[in-house]
């Protein structure tokens, strides 16, 4: 007789279970991403310094530049982090809920306040992921502005209490960006982004 161990019977039901699950099914995605959105919220109103973990290729306008994310303003609806790279105050990281979904927008002014000609680019979650990282892929007005980053995932991380962290991958190439913040300590918060005065 053979004997079937518990496991053995759970996961391939669990598997069977998200199998014929519908795409892009409601029942999971908001609650994980709440869960996620929350761990972002709970940052809100204070500053962190990072550091570049992964460059490639090499770019050099980080090197030797203090680098500081503010969680500069929250509502039920957006946050808007500001990432300062030493005395530039060009980039803006702004995520929204899309209904189902997360959006990350990359916000570029200039220094008069002005969008930048390239800007707004970013995407939406195509999966739940996970209460700790969500991956945002190119949409296409990234496309259309920049027509190399068709591939582009960002991923945004948050280990409570630990680390935020910023990646990009360009799939099918060797493209990689990863700056990680230091969550144990808070700066200073940094002057407002360009472009944006409000307190």
């Amino acid at each position: 007789m053979i004997r079937l161990s518990r496991n053995s019977v759970i996961l391939p039901a669990m598997m069977l279970s998200l199998a014929c699950a519908p795409r892009g099914s409601s029942r999971v995605s908001p609650a994980v991403q709440d869960q996620f959105w929350n761990r972002l919220a709970e940052l809100c109103g204070r500053a962190y310094a990072g550091r570049l973990v992964q460059s490639v290729p090499r770019d050099t306008a980080f090197e030797g530049k203090s680098l500081v994310m503010h969680v500069r303003r929250c509502t039920g609806t957006e946050i808007r982090i500001p990432f300062h790279i030493g005395s530039n105050r060009s980039r803006t990281w702004v995520i929204t809920r899309t209904g189902r979904r997360l959006r990350l927008k990359h916000d570029h002014r200039h220094a008069d306040g002005l969008e930048d000609r390239i800007t707004q680019y970013g995407g939406d979650t195509r999966h739940p992921g996970i209460p700790g990282v969500q991956e945002f892929h190119a949409d296409s007005l990234t496309a259309s502005l920049i027509p190399a980053a068709i591939t582009n995932v960002w991923t945004l991380e948050i280990r409570r209490g630990k680390m935020f962290a910023y990646a990009l991958r360009r799939m099918g190439t060797e493209r990689r960006f990863r700056v990680e913040f230091d969550l144990t300590r808070s700066v200073p918060l940094p002057p407002a982004p360009w472009g944006d005065s409000a307190n």
